[in-house]
């Protein structure tokens, strides 16, 4: 490493990486510079938001100041009016992220670990706060140096042009947006990083040839579609519930829990993304929920709040067309999903609760859009039934930390030593639901909807195979998913519900 250069004031701002620094903990794949290729001395100037980094870590911060300090969010106008560089400041500082768990640019990485061991001066230069770009370099550890915003200056375009030059006159680069153009334009070789559409035209009208690209992106469109998670709105279909168990299938009822359906649906993956971006610092510790697109930095930050507003726009739009009764419904719903992400899911037992409530409050969004009224034998059922299944999601999460040797949830009260109150909890959750329907099955008034309503009591085992299953498999730790998406992903839990269904026509 070589002996840590002084720090300069103003653009040229630097803070670099020093000779007793700790050794980087990122893992590089083994990859060399080809034997025999000369390494130029002509510094390498490499970009942090958007190159070396696939995210902006300016939004990262925002959306881990706003997991940790929400009541603070009145804070961030101020410190913008201030200036972008002491908004990038502050934010750095109250909300650090961790390092260790960025979404680096892999193919990025690869070109620098081999320039790096060739001996060729490398510099991380950015717009980012320097408190966050040196905390990069040092953990890294393939850096010189680091030339960042400081607080005052915001080191980007032109400002960031000048410091290069006035320190090393000729330069290579890497960068992604239009904000490195003038750099690009300039530097002896310029290499892209997931470049954006408008910089590769912008480099194609002044014909700038491009030395090297270095893509580590996931097709847009389809991260988009998992970020909204359609597979989620599986669960609304619980709005049409009611309308099927009062046997009331008349058109008009039928169209209004169609729009419902497609209301409650664009609003839930709003908050999806909501939640998602407000999580994208404890998803990054998790195994799984890293891959999601905010998280692994396949989708940015802003994309996913111009989605989520657009997403819940498309909901007020269509909330005109139907009952009042739902749009109250709706309401308590995003209140709700709004206080679970903010504060409610870090509370043992009460997130359970509110998560087994978010599926009832489906089932009577649908009653009030239909105006079918809800059985207090449904609610119970529904409310025993799903508490249950919010219970063996836990419990799968729990259970798959003791086989990593985790302790503790990452972002929840929940404790590994809970799984055994967690499986009685929810196993007596869930034959609470069955004996909710066998005493349903005996009320006089199932004999106006059922012409023999002692078959339904078919239905019976079936639930009681089915719930066993699921914690069996729970268990196992063969259980990943959200329990009511394993059911409509399982073959035999889809040959159970059909056979429900079946026994069900059986009784009319």
């Amino acid at each position: 490493m070589p002996i840590a250069e002084k720090p300069e004031t103003g653009t040229e701002a630097c803070h670099p990486v020093t000779a007793d620094l700790s050794p980087a903990d990122h893992e590089f794949p083994a990859e060399d510079t080809a034997a025999g290729m000369p390494i130029p001395a002509v510094p390498l100037c490499v970009d942090l938001d958007g190159a070396l980094v696939k995210s902006d870590t300016l939004f990262d911060g925002i959306c881990l100041f706003a997991r940790r300090h929400p009541a603070q969010l009145w804070r961030l106008p101020m410190w913008a009016a201030a200036g972008r560089a002491r908004l990038k400041a502050e934010v750095a500082r109250r909300a650090p992220l961790d390092v260790s768990r960025l979404p680096y640019n892999s193919a990025v990485l690869r070109f620098l670990k081999g320039e790096s061991r060739a001996g060729r001066e490398i510099w991380l230069t950015s717009g980012a706060d320097a408190a966050l770009a040196g905390r990069v370099a040092a953990h890294l550890g393939c850096f010189d140096g680091v030339l960042a915003s400081d607080g005052a200056t915001n080191l980007t375009r032109a400002r960031k042009l000048a410091g290069i030059e006035s320190r090393f006159g000729t330069f290579d680069y890497v960068g992604n947006s239009t904000a490195d153009l003038p750099l690009l334009v300039r530097a002896r070789q310029a290499m892209l990083a997931n470049p954006t559409r408008g910089l590769l035209a912008a480099l194609r009208v002044r014909r700038i040839a491009v030395a090297q690209t270095f893509l580590d992106q996931s097709p847009s469109l389809r991260t988009a579609l998992r970020a909204i998670r359609f597979h989620q709105w599986a669960k609304n279909i619980l709005l049409l519930a009611p309308l099927l168990f009062s046997h009331n299938l008349r058109p008009r009822p039928a169209e209004a829990v169609f729009l419902a359906f497609f209301c409650f649906s664009f609003m839930a993956s709003a908050s999806y993304l909501v939640n998602d971006l407000l999580d994208i610092e404890s998803d990054r510790r998790h195994p799984i929920k890293r891959y999601r697109p905010f998280a692994s930095g396949d989708l940015p930050v802003s994309a996913g709040i111009l989605l989520a507003l657009a997403l819940a726009c498309a909901s007020l739009a269509l909330l005109p067309l139907l009952a009042r009764g739902f749009a109250f419904w709706l309401a308590i719903y995003i209140l709700s999903t709004s206080a679970y992400t903010l504060f409610i899911k870090r509370i043992v037992i009460v997130d359970v609760l509110v998560l087994s409530g978010l599926y009832t409050l489906r089932l009577l969004a649908g009653g009030a859009a239909t105006g079918t009224v809800i059985s207090p034998w449904l609610a119970g059922f529904s409310s025993f039934l799903f508490l249950s299944l919010a219970m063996v999601k836990r419990f799968s999460e729990l259970e798959n930390l003791r086989e990593r040797g985790a302790r503790a949830t990452h972002g929840r009260g929940y404790l590994v030593a809970d799984l055994e109150q967690i499986r009685a909890f929810g196993t007596a959750s869930a034959y609470a639901a069955v004996l909710v329907f066998s005493l349903y099955i005996t009320r006089p008034d199932v004999d106006a909807l059922y012409k023999h309503p002692a078959r339904l009591w078919l239905i019976v085992p079936l639930l009681v195979y089915w719930i066993t299953r699921v914690w069996l498999l729970a268990s196992r730790g063969e259980l990943d998913d959200d329990p009511v998406i394993f059911a409509l992903r399982d073959r035999i839990s889809l040959a159970v519900g059909m056979c429900v269904v079946i026994v069900a026509l059986f009784a009319l």
